[in-house]
Order: C-alpha cells, then structure tokens, then sequence
C-alpha cells in the first residue's frame, strides 16, 4: 500500500486518489500555434526522478492538490494545496484562473 500525503486530510491509501499528470505551465489559451498546444497535450516529460503532479482526493475530501514524488521510489516530500506551490496558478484542473 502506497500512502499520499492529502494536504487537507492527512497521509490516506492512494487508491483514493486521481492521477492527473505533470505540474506545468499551459499555453496561453489565445494567440498560440498548434505546436505549443500538441507538444503540452501529448508530449510528457516522465523522469526518473523528482517531479511535481496534480492529484485530486477522489474519494476523501474532493480537491485537487500538487505533490512533489520521486517517480522512482514513489517518495513523497510535500504536497500543496493548489496556489501555495511556486507552480501553482491558483486553478484547479478544469477550472478558470
């Protein structure tokens, strides 16, 4: 059993959890090429190492939050509720800015 540390309920089973991706900064939504736009939508980085993803607490409290994880060992050193992470933009996936 692998436990993710939910930022507003504490270290649960991350079988409660939705793995939504990467942390990275999205195109600007008017005035961008295709390119940017296929390049943020298909193409991941996936390291081997310590990176920052979007998770959202499923089947606990509902949010979604960022947590730094080593993709390796799937170490967890801190999560962040969204906007307190340097980031963060302050939305949630789906959601307006």
């Amino acid at each position: 059993m692998i436990l993710l540390p939910c930022p507003y309920c504490g270290p649960r089973n991350s079988n409660e959890f939705s793995y939504y991706g990467e942390k990275r900064a999205r195109p600007s939504v008017t005035g961008v090429a295709e390119e940017p736009w296929r390049r943020y939508l298909y193409e991941k980085r996936n390291p081997a190492g310590w990176t920052t993803e979007t998770w959202y607490h499923a089947t606990g409290c509902g949010k979604f939050f960022q947590a730094e994880r080593h993709t390796v060992t799937n170490e967890v050193r801190a999560t962040h509720s969204f906007g307190t992470h340097p980031l963060g933009t302050g939305a949630e996936p789906g959601g307006e800015a």
